[in-house]
């Protein structure tokens, strides 16, 4: 094949291999391993979903659904969406699979997410999330365990410190609904200055004005009434019973009034786990309560509160976990020696232990492939050991060598 010939990876995708691999691997165990603490059930769901279900439950409207949705007509003409998020998946899969009976609900998942967007550091056009929901729960105590979980996964990744947790209340339907009016007042009497997108949200979705991050913007934006003014006393009592569990938990947490979330059917907790660590890029963890969402998809009124994180995004931030250790690697010298480890190498793994085997080169080179895997011992197999029916067993870090009987040597280097 002509070299102009060769293909090309796919603009906006990643190959994940090496270091890049082990600090993705290292944030997805710490997910699973945390997340079966808190008791969440593992789900697994399809990577699209008719387009409709994002459509409607992230609103036509959306940036992510007018802008960023790889979509396209299937062989058999329907609308097909590779998935852009999790939260839309698992209201459909509760609703389909009738999983009312269930609730609440605690569950987890991870895998590829697609958006068509600029490729950026840490921004990918196939990326990979961490997501976990609660759907059944309408009481703080959930949005509190959620919020918690978070913080535990980020401390057990070790990125917490220089990581801050934002949080805002986005009210109930009564405030969000006379804070909605309030912020259209505000910026319709600003509107000439307003720059063209949130000219465009202005009419369809003006709480995303709060956070734009056009210059032309922010002096109207910072001078938005807030929504403290038009909270309700059961929405301003849920607030207070979020907070006041966090600081019965230890996460510390701060209050960010313009942080919001567009779709309406978001209520109450809005929350970002931001870091300065990755540039204007900083949001590592989002989330936050929709309880009108199972509604649109035409499930029964149903509340729900989750969150998702960027896997690559935590990854950046771990330090470089160390390599798989690998326990041994066999070295035979000669063709009955080499017939004979592929037996050992078979009974080593067999028996729990990381094992691979030297078969090319000298014995010079396959002793340096020992030395460049880390392997703790070098087992060493020809003819003279074969006769004897033992293995030579070197101690790659002393260089101390003894003969092990061959059907003692995986409780040999076990216990080594």
């Amino acid at each position: 094949m002509a070299k102009s010939d060769t293909p090309n990876r796919i603009r906006g995708t990643q190959d994940i291999f090496g270091d890049d691999q082990r600090r993705f691997a290292r944030v997805v165990d710490t997910f699973e391993r945390v997340r079966a603490l808190y008791c969440f059930q593992r789900l697994e769901i399809p990577i699209f979903e008719a387009t409709g279900v994002f459509a409607r439950s992230m609103g036509e409207t959306s940036d992510v659904v007018s802008k960023e949705m790889y979509s396209f007509e299937d062989k058999g003409g329907d609308s097909i969406t590779l998935r852009p998020e999790f939260t839309a998946g698992i209201a459909r899969a509760f609703v389909t699979g009738g999983w009312q009976q269930h609730i609440p609900m605690k569950l987890a998942t991870h895998g590829p997410v697609f958006r068509y967007e600029r490729p950026q550091k840490g921004r990918y056009r196939q990326f990979h999330q961490i997501d976990a929901e609660i759907l059944g729960a309408a009481e703080p105590a959930a949005d509190v365990e959620l919020l918690v979980l978070a913080d535990q996964l980020l401390h057990e990744l070790g990125i917490a410190d220089g990581v801050t947790l934002q949080l805002n209340t986005l009210g109930d339907a009564e405030t969000r609904e006379a804070w909605r009016a309030a912020l259209v007042a505000h910026f319709s009497a600003h509107r000439d200055s307003l720059s063209e997108d949130s000219k465009a949200r202005l009419e369809r979705n003006p709480l995303r004005i709060l956070d734009s991050k056009d210059s032309a913007d922010r002096p109207i934006a910072d001078s938005a009434p807030d929504i403290d003014a038009y909270l309700t006393d059961e929405a301003r009592s849920f607030f207070e019973a979020v907070t006041s569990g966090l600081d019965a938990a230890g996460v510390a947490w701060t209050r960010n009034s313009r942080l919001v979330r567009g779709l309406d059917y978001y209520r109450h907790t809005a929350f970002e786990f931001v870091t300065d660590r990755l540039g204007a890029q900083g949001t590592v963890l989002a989330g936050g309560r929709y309880d009108g969402l199972i509604e649109t998809l035409g499930g029964n009124p149903t509340p729900g509160v989750g969150w998702a994180a960027g896997i690559e995004r935590l990854a950046m931030l771990i330090d470089e976990p160390q390599a798989q250790g690998v326990d041994a690697v066999v070295v035979p010298l000669g063709d009955a020696a080499s017939e004979k480890a592929q037996g050992v190498v078979a009974a080593l793994r067999r028996a729990g232990l990381a094992v691979d085997m030297a078969f090319r080169g000298n014995m010079k080179k396959r002793m340096a492939k020992a030395d460049a895997l880390g392997a703790r011992y070098a087992v060493i197999l020809g003819d003279d050991e074969l006769a004897r029916g033992e293995a030579g067993v070197k101690n790659l870090a002393t260089g101390e060598q003894q003969p092990v009987a061959l059907d003692a040597l995986a409780e040999a280097l076990r216990t080594a």
